[in-house]
């Protein structure tokens, strides 16, 4: 007999995926989890029905969350990833030498125990000297510790459950005054096919707090519609006025130089959403 998995992006589309073995299915304090192995992705970390990270397309999201933040912060030596316990963000950010401190803060400790387990390749800097690790409530780190961090990263999942706190006004002005006098911050803000209002007021949120605010993009196969939207808000430095050249060449698979200020001209339509 097969085995299928779909996650239901919409009330009327989803996608699905051939299932090889179910390895964990729990209901933690916070979320349902299932960790699955597909043919097509590989092992797969499921929250609330969601694909949250898949081993064969992990790499696009977590490089696009770290590298054009810390390409972009001309000295980022303090980092919090907000959620991310997969670890791949985590990963990213300590291939950046002068990063001292990078702090891990999610809530939610079983995703963390079972990424260790079974995505061995996406964890695999967790236990890094130069991390941190916190299971704790993020909304709450952002709050009680003003003024700290170079740059914040929020990998979250969507404004759902546990995450909904992650995509209110309250909690980027919180991000503002956790970060330095020159701090940038980073979130996913969801598809523009079917998130475009999600995405609309998170942009107006932010412009309201930051000077700079910036849209950019990437191709994520297994995320509602492919196509994923990450906002960056900074207080001083614009990412379109880095020069690709002195970016250095590191590990990656997607992030690249060049890509750096591709990744900001968005479709016509998003552009619009955006404006």
């Amino acid at each position: 007999m097969e085995l299928w998995f779909t996650e239901k992006q919409t009330p009327v589309f989803g996608i699905t995926a051939k299932i090889r073995e179910t390895l964990v299915t729990e209901k933690t304090d916070f979320q349902d989890l299932a960790m699955i192995d597909t043919e097509e992705f590989g092992r797969m970390l499921v929250l609330d029905g969601m694909v949250m990270t898949t081993v064969k397309d992990e790499f696009v999201y977590h490089e696009m969350v770290a590298h054009p933040a810390l390409f972009t912060h001309p000295n980022p030596k303090h980092v919090l990833v907000v959620g991310g316990g997969d670890g791949g963000v985590i990963r990213e950010i300590v291939k950046h030498p002068g990063v001292e401190k990078a702090v891990l803060v999610d809530i939610d400790g079983k995703v963390i125990e079972y990424s260790k387990k079974y995505l061995p390749e996406i964890a695999c800097e967790l236990d890094n000297p130069r991390v941190e690790v916190q299971v704790n409530d993020g909304y709450m780190h952002i709050i009680e510790n003003k003024n700290k961090y170079d740059v914040i990263m929020v990998d979250s999942t969507e404004p759902v459950g546990p995450a909904a706190p992650l995509f209110e006004r309250g909690f980027y002005q919180g991000i503002y005054e956790a970060l330095k006098d020159d701090g940038i911050f980073v979130a996913q803000t969801d598809n523009p096919w079917f998130k475009a209002d999600l995405i609309q007021q998170v942009n107006r949120d932010v412009k309201e707090i930051f000077p700079i605010v910036r849209v950019y993009g990437a191709n994520i196969p297994t995320y509602p519609s492919g196509l994923w939207t990450f906002t960056m808000g900074s207080k001083k430095y614009d990412p379109l006025e880095v020069d690709e050249r002195q970016i250095p060449e590191i590990e990656t698979k997607y992030y690249t130089p060049k890509l750096h200020k591709a990744a900001f001209v968005l479709p016509k339509f998003v552009e619009d959403l955006v404006k």
